[in-house]
């Protein structure tokens, strides 16, 4: 007998079915037992007479028929005809997963993912976050973009600075990649003009807060002959109004679970520069002043561009009076996003190289393909845990990590 999910039994009163999944809650009131079996798309009312129910928590399979009951989740029921335990606990859990509020602090929940993630709103927080995922995918397909796979252990950093995972690469020292960006540019160089990655990142950053992970996916992408970092701005603000619908569409379970809300950006995102967003607040656009930004707007989402020359990497395509052709976008008071125009004279590369006190040892296979000739290009990295933790409202980053590495942190 073919199985049947949790979700399509509901609408079939009056047929058999086979399922397999879960006993998240059992009920037993002596001579009849009430089983929620969940599975991959939801779950279902079992309803087992004259039989010991399986103890909560345990992998079971259900045959029986399926009746209509408005007192049941769902407007139906299945009346069990048999029921078989495949796996049962060997031990009380450490969480109560099938509870709709977990009562245990967020480190109890890391610590304990394997059974934190069986509960329903926090997997919700996941199946977001793949949709998210693959609106970008998506939408980057349809606009020419290729799909392209980086190294993550690299010679040398993108960035410069301290911020990097040393390790040992047979009888030299390598590091774990700061980022694709090298790599993205080359590629735009190479003739595929438009390219992005969904991949993982990792910085040394000595930050515990609730905003940072020193290992995060960040979806990246880079698109060759840009008039400027408009350009990749209009590109990010019609890329986030088709994830943001296909979140609407496809998740809209998931989000009244989580009371969320998408944000309309029917009305376009506003854009500030640097000083602009410095002068309205009064202040630097550190994590408060971030936080004011969007509320001094009036808008959930803000691009701020033009930020001074020392405040971003050396790739950077420069601006008159010290500023770059750069922006970020914020986030219901967050940075989510980090993009600009990149340098792509080989001349001024090396001369920015130079000013920013770097070497060139270790860049050769990065400025070959400038010195081979390279067209204005630009693009930009969002954070796909940050992206995560701003839309469905959740108070630390770690919340948007399966299983998050801080600087603490290095298990499960």
């Amino acid at each position: 007998m073919k199985r049947t999910l949790a979700r399509e039994s509901r609408n079939m009163v009056g047929e058999r079915v086979h399922l397999q999944g879960w006993a998240d809650k059992v009920r037993d009131l002596g001579g009849i037992a009430f089983v929620v079996l969940r599975d991959r798309s939801g779950s279902v009312q079992c309803v087992l007479e004259g039989a010991s129910p399986p103890p909560p928590g345990s992998v079971v399979q259900v045959k029986g028929r399926v009746r209509a009951d408005q007192r049941a989740p769902g407007g139906a029921e299945v009346v069990v005809e048999e029921m078989e335990v495949l796996a049962s606990p060997v031990e009380a859990p450490p969480l109560d997963a099938a509870s709709p509020v977990l009562r245990a602090g967020l480190e109890a929940l890391l610590e304990h993912r394997a059974v934190s993630l069986r509960n329903e709103r926090i997997r919700a927080v996941f199946r977001v976050q793949a949709e998210l995922s693959q609106g970008f995918r998506s939408f980057l397909r349809e606009r020419g973009f290729c799909e392209i796979h980086t190294p993550k252990i690299v010679a040398t950093g993108t960035e410069g600075g301290s911020e990097l995972f040393p390790l040992r690469y047979f009888e030299r020292e390598a590091f774990l990649a700061q980022s694709p960006q090298f790599y993205k540019q080359i590629m735009v160089g190479s003739g595929l003009e438009r390219v992005f990655e969904v991949a993982p990142v990792y910085r040394a950053e000595k930050h515990d807060t609730s905003r940072h992970l020193n290992e995060y996916v960040s979806m990246d992408l880079e698109m060759g002959f840009i008039e400027g970092p408009e350009d990749v701005m209009d590109l990010e603000e019609e890329m986030l109004h088709y994830i943001f619908e296909s979140v609407r569409e496809r998740c809209g379970e998931e989000l009244r679970l989580l009371g969320s809300e998408v944000p309309d950006l029917s009305g376009g995102i506003p854009r500030l520069t640097y000083d602009e967003a410095v002068s309205l607040i009064g202040r630097d656009l550190d994590p408060e002043g971030e936080r004011q930004l969007c509320a001094a707007v009036g808008s959930e989402l803000v691009f701020v561009t033009s930020f001074p020359a020392e405040q971003r990497p050396f790739y950077t395509m420069p601006a008159p009076g010290g500023r770059t052709r750069s922006f970020d976008l914020i986030f219901r008071g967050l940075e989510v996003t980090t993009g600009g125009q990149r340098i792509h004279s080989y001349d001024m590369l090396l001369e920015s190289i130079e000013a920013a006190g770097l070497r060139r040892e270790g860049m050769e296979f990065y400025l070959e393909a400038f010195k081979a000739g390279m067209p204005p290009h630009g693009g930009l990295a969002i954070g796909l845990e940050r992206l995560t933790m701003k839309l469905l409202g959740l108070g630390n980053v770690r919340e948007a990590s399966l299983f998050p590495r801080d600087r603490h942190r290095l298990t499960p």
